[in-house]
């Protein structure tokens, strides 16, 4: 079902895709910021962009919040920052590969998880259901949020100030009731328009990332076998060719290897994949792309491996007891935490409560969502804890 080619066929090198096809993103022909600044200097648009994130506060955070495990957990297991550089280095060997644009795959890679809860998906559908009569929770939304408003580095603006094209990548779900209230980068979601390729592509190197990464992630920890990863087939096949090539090789290695390969052959895949569909839809602009169909797509045998893939994590992983566990005590510690400080907002920092005056749940929201997973714990036991008297 995989033949070697698929995982061994060498996409062209960089110095072949030097020139931006006319379809990617220019950065000389951005779409502008939010609060109009001068051209950068010895950089472009989108580098700028990369550059403010790394430097932000939510990024540094991503260091102790992640997705499946609890922080305190183990040290091995990845955070949402290594998922970040994880995404951008498999976004950018796909951009380079399609003569799309790098620096905005890897803005938008970089900061596609800065509005995550603490706990991963278990802290996000905490707030949601504590926010489901004060607009809802999504981290989507969050992120724009965060780089729209609540970073506060600028002496003349608020939040980031990054570029429509970052912004719009961040963006990739929105509801329509959502949407009229984002602006500029809500209007796709309303007219049924397509975001650049650039952001198509952070978006799939994200799933490639995340899917591979808690396979790995749940053999280390144990919740996981690789028995039961032979019921998936793009495992099973990588995991035998690398046997019968190093009939020898166990432990991390033999997982490494077979995880590396089954990287590969998604990333060559989407690239062919998506090299055809931009043959046949041939858009001639940034513009164009908008209006096409999604044309960053992996083709339909191996979109059929990554659903089953996705099912097997569903069913072994994420609904593990043990991870169950995890996920109850991280629900139960943030909505403790909300009802608390809706209850008395003399409880949150002072930086905060000036701005809950105006919009309290809002503000609880802002505050609980950028804590990472240990922060979250402590204030818990400062609030909760018996006995418990430091400040």
């Amino acid at each position: 079902m995989f033949p070697k080619r698929c995982w061994s066929r060498r996409l062209r090198p960089a110095a072949a895709m030097a020139e931006l096809a006319p379809y990617a993103a220019h950065p000389d022909q951005s779409r502008g910021r939010r609060h109009p600044e001068p051209p950068p200097m010895g950089r472009n648009e989108y580098q700028r962009d990369r550059d403010r994130i790394v430097h932000s506060t939510a990024f540094r955070r991503l260091e102790y919040k992640t997705q499946v495990f609890v922080n305190h957990e183990g040290d091995l297991f990845r955070t949402r920052l290594t998922h970040s550089l994880e995404v951008a280095q498999i976004g950018r060997t796909i951009a380079r590969n399609l003569r799309l644009n790098e620096d905005l795959v890897e803005a938008v890679a970089l900061a596609h998880d800065l509005g995550h809860t603490p706990f991963g998906h278990a802290g996000q559908e905490a707030l949601n259901s504590a926010m489901k009569d004060h607009g809802g929770f999504e981290h989507n939304l969050q992120s724009l949020r965060v780089v729209d408003l609540l970073e506060e580095r600028y002496a003349e603006f608020d939040g980031l100030n990054l570029t429509f094209e970052t912004r719009e990548g961040i963006l990739k779900h929105c509801s329509p009731q959502n949407a009229p209230e984002l602006g500029d980068v809500g209007q796709r979601f309303l007219q049924g328009k397509r975001p650049s390729l650039e952001a198509q592509i952070a978006n799939l190197a994200d799933e490639i990332a995340y899917n591979n990464h808690d396979v790995d992630d749940g053999l280390r920890s144990g919740l996981l076998t690789l028995e039961q990863l032979q019921e998936v087939r793009m495992f099973a096949e990588h995991l035998n060719e690398v046997r019968r090539a190093y009939p020898g090789l166990v432990g991390r290695r033999l997982i490494h290897e077979t995880i590396r390969r089954m990287i590969n052959t998604l990333v060559n895949d989407l690239v062919r994949q998506s090299q055809a569909l931009i043959a046949t839809h041939r858009p001639a602009s940034l513009e164009e792309v908008r209006e096409c169909p999604p044309l960053i797509a992996f083709s339909p045998e191996i979109a059929e491996c990554q659903r089953e893939l996705k099912g097997f994590l569903r069913t072994h992983l994420y609904r593990h007891y043990r991870v169950a566990r995890m996920t109850a005590k991280a629900k139960r510690i943030l909505l403790d935490l909300f009802h608390a400080f809706v209850a008395d907002p003399r409880l949150l920092p002072p930086q905060f409560q000036e701005k809950a005056e105006n919009h309290l749940h809002r503000t609880v929201a802002d505050y609980i969502a950028g804590m990472t997973d240990r922060y979250a714990i402590r204030e818990h036991q400062r609030l909760f804890a018996v006995g418990e008297i430091t400040p």
